[in-house]
């Protein structure tokens, strides 16, 4: 597996992420503990989780994908110092009352404290990459397409929530830090802010990319290349949706098998299970079968092999799973089929946005 190293920090992880959203939910503890295994095993030696996690986030499961990998770490010696660790710290608490009983806010104190609790849970002392997991502030994120300045409203500014991560990084208790669902100018300001400051600079920003939201290429691409910030790239099936698997006539919620849009009909209204999204994907799909290629494989080598990811984040329920997104790593993708790719782009844009 390669590795690369995370903006101008000194983390050096695999090319592929194992995302553990789906850990406590989907995925039983057992389970989940032998994925972390076999992933070992593959080479990869980066783990991303939240404190929010597992997804869809409900009262009953909040923090439990911490705890879940905290206590596998405590059952494998050598475990922690093999592997880069990602978490995150909520955002406001978006109609979710159960984080930080609902606050809108994200101060540094809230930072602070967070950080502590996920240690805990992760049964470690230092957290390699710690990361916002969407903005405070007013910013467009989670399908929404436009920016309304009417909805703005005071909230922490971003130098001192940087001030927080500072004394962590000088506490020992997070080695880098980074952002996620942020927007260009967020990610500008906050370079800023940390080099006019001589504060923590960001190392990444984990959004989403795949064939079907490729926001990222909208401006955010050139703001994090000359920034020297790393794209940690999340949901590259788009939910499952580019793995073919709801290509069918319809899905609904008696058909949970299939994967989450199937099974939570909450998700099936967001982004990635919007009929327009859906369609997109079905393109994308036919596309990747009409070249010799399974939908799983373009869709991952498309995020494997471009210049703007660093390490691409693969959230699996199996073993089997997992080893079908590590399999397509050697797989490349001619310039005919780009050209064909971004054809269907020019014609869909950005559905699953």
């Amino acid at each position: 597996m390669e590795s690369t190293r995370l903006g101008r920090s000194e983390l050096t992880v695999s090319r592929i992420c194992l995302g553990t959203m789906t850990f406590g939910e989907q995925v039983a503890e057992a389970d989940a503990h032998a994925i972390l295994d076999r992933a070992l095993e593959l080479g990869i030696d980066f783990i991303d989780t939240a404190e929010m996690y597992p997804v869809p986030g409900r009262r009953e499961t909040y923090t439990r994908t911490e705890s879940i990998i905290g206590r596998w770490y405590a059952s494998r010696p050598g475990a922690r110092r093999r592997t880069v660790l990602a978490t995150k710290v909520a955002g406001p608490a978006r109609g979710m009352d159960w984080i930080r009983d609902g606050s809108p806010d994200l101060t540094p104190a809230d930072i602070v404290n967070a950080c502590d609790a996920s240690l805990k849970r992760l049964q470690t002392d230092v957290i390699d990459l710690f990361q916002i997991h969407w903005p405070n502030r007013n910013a467009p994120s989670f399908g929404a397409v436009y920016f309304d300045p009417t909805k703005d409203r005071e909230y922490t500014g971003i130098r001192e929530q940087l001030e927080a991560f500072a004394a962590l990084v000088k506490a020992g208790k997070v080695r880098a830090i980074g952002l996620s669902n942020e927007t260009p100018w967020g990610l500008a300001e906050f370079v800023r802010l940390a080099d006019a400051h001589g504060l923590p600079r960001v190392a990444t920003v984990q959004n989403p990319y795949c064939l079907i939201n490729r926001v990222v290429d909208n401006g955010l691409d050139e703001v994090m290349h000359r920034s020297g910030v790393s794209l940690l790239a999340y949901s590259p099936l788009a939910f499952g949706s580019l793995s073919g698997k709801y290509d069918g006539p319809g899905f609904d919620a008696d058909q949970p098998a299939l994967g989450r849009l199937a099974r939570f009909p909450t998700m099936r209204a967001q982004r990635w299970g919007r009929a327009d999204a859906l369609a997109a994907a079905r393109e994308y799909n036919a596309l990747a079968r009409a070249h010799g290629l399974t939908p799983t494989q373009m869709a991952l080598a498309f995020c494997y092999r471009n210049w703007r990811v660093a390490s691409t984040i693969v959230g699996v329920t199996s073993i089997a799973q997992l080893e079908e997104n590590v399999a397509a790593w050697p797989i490349g993708l001619s310039p005919e089929l780009l050209a064909a790719i971004d054809a269907i782009r020019w014609r869909h844009r950005d559905p699953g946005q």
